[in-house]
């Protein structure tokens, strides 16, 4: 088990570079997700370090809160400064480049929200608290041909709202004023993407650990969920 008190940072949270691209940020988190759940693994079990990688993922995987992040960091790491130095002007570059001020603004707020925000909200809550009644049924018995059955057949109108959901994120670039909740929304989806896909193994191998792996992924997109609802405001 990993001695935690010797972790100074994010990325040694979850073994990755500074210089790590997002793919590998997320392929860590979810190796060390599996490794240290007590659902997955009871040798190294550890619900503290949970705690700690999801707290390291939620600010790593999401391309603004890593930027602050990495600012804070800059005072303790030199190198790091220079290394996103280009990604962050890149980005302030954007910004000022698609920022609108006033009527615009409010404008362009209502549009994301009307046209994005509310249509993936639903379709979130759909999927999100769906999973627990489908678990419940299954449990009666994983291993029953009807009872999987209609677990693939859910998971297939999972995915089918999720691309949905997906395909609306992507529609329309969100407002400055509201990044948190847009940051907010694509992990929620990102989270999900990955709990079916973890959900999806069980029915070929009735390997729990799927399961429990898939659970947990949906706890965290519902979590990420509600704070983009809260952060609306």
């Amino acid at each position: 088990m990993v001695n935690s008190k010797h972790v100074s940072n994010h990325y040694e949270t979850l073994k990755v570079s500074p210089n790590a691209s997002q793919a590998e940020i997320k392929q860590a988190y979810r190796r060390l997700v599996k490794l240290f759940h007590p659902d997955s693994n009871q040798k190294t079990a550890d619900r503290e370090e949970i705690i700690r990688i999801n707290a390291a993922y939620e600010v790593l995987g999401d391309n603004q809160n890593r930027r602050h992040y990495d600012q804070q960091l800059q005072n303790k790491s030199p190198k790091l400064e220079s290394d996103r130095q280009q990604r962050t002007a890149s980005a302030q570059k954007h910004y000022q480049a698609t920022r609108k001020t006033g009527r615009d603004a409010d404008e362009e707020v209502e549009e994301w929200l009307r046209k994005v925000y509310q249509p993936v909200n639903r379709l979130l809550c759909t999927i999100i608290y769906s999973l627990e009644e489908q678990m419940e049924q299954l449990a009666a018995d994983p291993f029953d041909d009807e009872l999987l059955d209609e677990f693939q057949e859910y998971l297939k109108t999972c995915r089918q709202d999720l691309k949905q959901a997906q395909m609306t994120f992507r529609s329309l670039p969100n407002p400055p004023s509201l990044a948190r909740t847009a940051a907010h929304l694509y992990y929620s989806l990102d989270q999900l993407a990955d709990g079916l896909e973890e959900l999806g193994y069980f029915p070929l191998n009735y390997d729990e650990r799927y399961l429990h792996t898939g659970q947990e992924l949906f706890r965290i997109a519902s979590r990420l969920h509600c704070e983009a609802q809260a952060s609306i405001g």
